[in-house]
């Protein structure tokens, strides 16, 4: 795995990249060992919402790496919350006075993981004081490892990235995703897709907000947005889009922080008129 050999902040010898490379790449290893021999799946807030004990084996591995290089961190990890939005909120609003907190999801794309789709990542954001310092996205099958830290850009295979140069919806490739929350999140977002389609070039739904979000920062989609995602969907991301020069806020359009739910995040260049998409289809809460 290449990445670059920029180093963040350093506390008791250990950079925070370097401990965040390192979960990512041991778990994500561990994960696709797993691909097609999973043992137990479970349903969480809906059938659209499913958990492996390698979603949790995964979220085990990396808590107990980032807690013995930095046992006086606060940790909040997908699995260790119960499903439904009410219940993340909770849990969010719980560690919302950590010093750092480390944001993970172990695995975003767990359905994919089921199937046997190769489109899935590991994610670890640390935020200090509620702002993102640095987002790690790694993609095991292709082993591609995104990495940024707050002001020092963002990087994919050692390259600086930078997002795309699309100035119109017209000729902008976006993403989006079907929400596990069927009574409110996926009708909202099936209104925003309805009203998008004919008007940017085309339309991909790969099943990890993720990693999409990496895929904003590399320049390989022009935007996405989501409805009901939660912050270890996000916070990696986020700063991944916004350290390769993007637009990361809420579907109003209000800034990025820790509590979105509702994302679009684009180059830049077309967030205004993605926004206005939206909101014209009343597609946006």
């Amino acid at each position: 795995m290449t990445v670059s050999d920029q180093q963040g902040t350093v506390v008791g010898g250990k950079s925070f990249a370097a401990v965040a490379i390192n979960c990512a790449a041991k778990a994500g290893e561990w994960i696709k060992s797993k691909l097609g021999n999973y043992e137990k799946l479970d349903i969480k807030y809906s059938a659209h919402d499913l958990v492996t004990e390698v979603d949790k084996g995964s979220e085990t591995l990396i808590k107990r790496l980032v807690l013995t290089h930095f046992p006086h961190h606060s940790f909040l990890g997908e699995e260790g919350v119960e499903p439904g939005p009410e219940a993340s909120a909770r849990a969010l609003e719980e560690v919302s006075e950590a010093e750092y907190l480390w944001i993970v999801d172990p695995i975003d794309g767990t359905t994919n993981f089921v199937h046997g789709f190769p489109f899935f990542v590991v994610s670890i954001a640390l935020a200090h004081k509620g702002e993102v310092i640095l987002g790690v996205v790694y993609d095991p099958m292709r082993d591609e490892l995104f990495i940024a830290e707050k002001g020092k850009g963002a990087y994919v295979h050692g390259k600086r990235m930078s997002v795309s140069q699309e100035d119109s919806l017209k000729t902008s490739l976006i993403a989006t995703g079907f929400p596990a929350d069927l009574d409110y999140a996926l009708p909202l977002n099936m209104k925003g897709l309805q009203a998008l389609a004919p008007q940017v070039r085309n339309i991909r739904s790969g099943g990890s907000a993720a990693l999409h979000m990496a895929y904003v920062a590399a320049g390989r989609l022009s935007g996405f947005w989501e409805i009901g995602l939660n912050s270890w969907d996000l916070a990696a991301g986020a700063l991944l889009i916004q350290e390769s020069g993007g637009i990361v806020t809420d579907t109003l359009g209000q800034p990025y922080n820790l509590g979105v739910r509702n994302v679009a995040a684009s180059n830049g260049k077309v967030h205004q008129s993605f926004l206005d998409a939206l909101a014209a289809a009343d597609a946006v809460k």
